[in-house]
């Protein structure tokens, strides 16, 4: 819908009298369209898809995670055992006798030389060499009963199997779905303002009609009355006469009831408080305008502009895409890695109570390898559902080809009944004039005369109904052509 039926608010079609609001049929469908709440949701709609379609483009960008962790250990991870621990601790100790021993025996072999080691025998060893081991086995100690450990990595994808540039197009495509889909509202509300407003003139005429109708019927009655008075009509046509009018009476209340009806759901579908009261542009004519718009209706055309159509084809091609998804998930995937890792205790230098990291980089694929035909059954029941999304459009062009059809049909059939209610509308006229003239004359009954009447009665009804009939298959051949703005 252009911009410019929305600002027809503002060009001074709505004018406010000092007791009711003028409302012409472009007001009331610009003040629909600014009211009409599943509207404003297929709006918001949009605006989602296209965020979504946003969304999806990131997905070809780098991906950067952060990643921290504490742990709370029960028992410190040792890189030695028990007894390694004791032997390194008692490792002086236990190395002290056995030298001595070795001294003595190559002293009892070797005078001399038993001489020159005696001196190593008296040194104290043991203690040293178990503070050596004693140290050592402090260094190999890790304490990670308080562990911390974090991570920063980036991810690029290199190849996922075509489902980015699968997901990419799918979003697309459903931001397209909802502006058709906004489009089809869009119609349909347009469609409902104007069936509803061409209910209301065609109330209005028949209000003015049966209060005619009723003046008409009240005119007679008096005149049966004068001429009962004077002997010259029975009481019996008197009877007859007030019948009439008492239906008059009835059909003018029903009218004025549905006419107040009609009124309250115009102003819903205009977003008008429904005790506003409200006139029409068109309730003062006579005889409404008919005005035949050039419209072509053809089939090609229909097929153009139906956003229904258009919906379809944007579904079809998102399933298809959807069977590009489905296939990635069984084809190779390739992403480049990259990290920054740092952990507490380190190990880089030892273990030390301090956070150190390194950065690292690779390259990871992932195959599918096995998995008893799932992926092939989820292609074929993808593809299944494209073929059955592209019959759907195809039923829908049937359809709507049988509908461009019915509806031209009807426009040529209101437009006779128009000319032909008018010709009935004349001849009830003439056959009034020649009944009221006779029953002046005393020439014909008064059931004549109310016969007159009925016909009269009918014939215009019958033209206000063609009247509007013309007006509606117009919109309705619009409609299914999808011109209708």
């Amino acid at each position: 819908m252009k911009k410019s039926i929305c600002f027809v608010l503002l060009a001074g079609i709505i004018s406010v009298t000092s007791a009711q609001t003028m409302l012409s049929l472009d007001s009331c469908r610009a003040l629909a369209l600014q009211n009409n709440k599943e509207l404003r949701i297929a709006k918001e709609k949009i605006k989602a898809a296209h965020y979504e379609k946003k969304a999806a483009f990131t997905n070809y960008l780098p991906n950067f995670s952060a990643t921290g962790t504490y742990l709370r250990n029960q028992r410190e991870v040792s890189l030695l055992s028990n007894e390694q621990k004791e032997g390194l601790s008692g490792m002086g100790s236990t190395l002290q006798p056995q030298l001595q021993a070795a001294i003595h025996q190559i002293g009892s072999a070797n005078p001399d030389l038993g001489q020159l080691l005696a001196p190593l025998a008296a040194l104290d060893l043991a203690s040293p060499l178990n503070a050596v081991g004693t140290s050592l086995v402090n260094a190999l100690r890790t304490d990670t009963r308080n562990m911390f450990a974090g991570a920063i990595t980036l991810t690029q994808p290199i190849y996922m199997g075509g489902k980015i540039r699968a997901y990419n197009k799918i979003t697309n495509y459903a931001e397209q779905l909802s502006k058709t889909q906004h489009e089809t509202n869009v119609q349909e509300v347009i469609l409902s303002t104007d069936e509803a407003y061409w209910q209301v003139i065609s109330l209005v005429h028949k209000k003015k009609l049966a209060e005619s109708f009723l003046e008409l019927v009240q005119r007679l009655d008096n005149d049966i009355e004068k001429m009962i008075r004077e002997g010259v009509a029975t009481k019996a046509d008197g009877l007859s006469v007030k019948v009439k009018v008492n239906e008059a009476e009835m059909t003018l209340t029903k009218v004025n009831d549905g006419l107040s009806l009609a009124k309250m759901v115009l102003c819903q579908l205009c977003g008008i408080d429904l005790t506003t009261p409200i006139q029409l542009e068109d309730e003062d004519l006579d005889n409404l305008p008919i005005l035949h718009t050039d419209v072509e209706s053809h089939i090609e055309t229909a097929y153009e502009n139906r956003p229904e159509i258009r919906s379809l084809e944007l579904a079809t091609d998102i399933y298809r895409q959807k069977v590009n998804v489905v296939r990635s998930e069984y084809l190779p995937s390739i992403a480049l890695l990259g990290n920054y890792i740092m952990s507490n205790p380190s190990v880089l230098n030892g273990f030390e109570k301090k956070f150190k990291g390194m950065w690292n980089v690779g390259v990871m694929v992932s195959i599918p390898l096995f998995h008893w035909g799932e992926g092939s059954y989820k292609v074929k029941a993808a593809k299944a559902n494209a073929r059955a999304a592209q019959l759907q459009l195809d039923e829908i062009k049937e359809k709507i080809e049988l509908q461009v059809n019915q509806s031209n049909f009807k426009v040529n059939e209101a437009t006779k009944k128009l000319s032909m209610a008018e010709k009935n509308l004349d001849k009830a006229n003439e056959n009034l004039r020649y009944a009221n003239l006779g029953f002046r004359e005393g020439v014909i009954p008064t059931s004549n005369v109310l016969e007159a009447q009925t016909a009269w009665l009918s014939a215009q009804s019958e033209k206000i109904d063609a009247q509007i009939d013309v007006k509606l298959t117009e919109v309705y051949l619009k409609k299914a052509l999808g011109v209708l703005r």
